[in-house]
């Protein structure tokens, strides 16, 4: 009997050995079920924008916080203070001590913003898909039409070029950093464009000193929130802190 235990006790031995060799050839990670990641919108957007996102990390096994923050009617640095807050709140409440944040456009700059003044315990990666860090051509370009200046977001006055630019005056970032540039211009007829970009935001406006690395892949800054292949760039830098430069093209079934 004794000699049937030990012998059971080594097949159990082998297996979690030859398991753990399986896990590491194949490249996985253990399960981040102890990880958080907050999602942070753009200008204008809504939760709604960050559902794709959401779904795949939650598929991936992350605690997942998608907030929805009034982005057009406060100024940056009242916006940070209230999202990230509200999200690591979230994260708090999930009983989760390790955060990541992915962000789109302005979501990017508010986590920017918080960081510049507060820390983060349990702080992992960050993921910034589409963000003005060196400002934005085009929020410059709408503050230029008088007409619509009363009605513009404080928000946007705040992504310019300007002496008033608040992520050109934030400085190099000091935390685990992907950033995610879009290629694909949909509004090629709007002025103040003149650089390869999403239609948003150009790909020289989304680089920010101290980064860890940086993709530039065939998306829009409208949807690129909705692409599979941004979403398993997502997962992999969240998981790796380098961004997949060997991955196929995803292909939907």
């Amino acid at each position: 009997m004794e000699r049937v235990s030990r012998c059971g006790a080594l097949v159990l031995l082998l297996s979690l050995m030859l398991a753990s060799v399986d896990a590491a050839a194949s490249g996985q990670s253990p399960t981040p079920s102890t990880s958080c990641v907050v999602l942070l919108h753009g200008l204008g957007r809504t939760s709604l924008s960050m559902k794709a996102l959401q779904w795949r990390l939650q598929d991936a096994g992350y605690g997942v916080v998608n907030i929805t923050y009034p982005s057009l009617s406060h100024p940056i640095q009242d916006l940070a203070r209230m999202a990230v807050n509200e999200g690591l709140a979230g994260c708090a409440a999930l009983g989760l001590d390790r955060v990541s944040f992915v962000t789109h456009s302005l979501g990017g700059i508010l986590v920017r913003q918080y960081l510049a003044q507060h820390d983060i315990p349990g702080l992992q990666r960050v993921v910034m898909l589409g963000p003005p860090n060196q400002g934005s051509q085009m929020a410059d370009y709408l503050e230029s039409l008088g007409l619509l200046e009363p009605f513009l977001p404080s928000a946007v006055v705040q992504l310019g070029l300007s002496e008033q630019s608040v992520p050109r005056r934030l400085g190099p970032v000091g935390f685990q950093l992907g950033v995610i540039a879009g290629t694909v211009n949909q509004l090629p007829f709007l002025p103040g464009q003149p650089e390869l970009g999403d239609g948003t935001v150009a790909v020289s406006e989304t680089l920010v000193s101290g980064m860890a690395d940086f993709l530039e892949l065939p998306v829009s800054h409208t949807f690129m929130m909705w692409d599979k292949d941004v979403a398993e760039q997502v997962v992999f830098f969240l998981e790796h802190g380098v961004f997949n430069r060997h991955a196929p093209p995803f292909h939907a079934p």
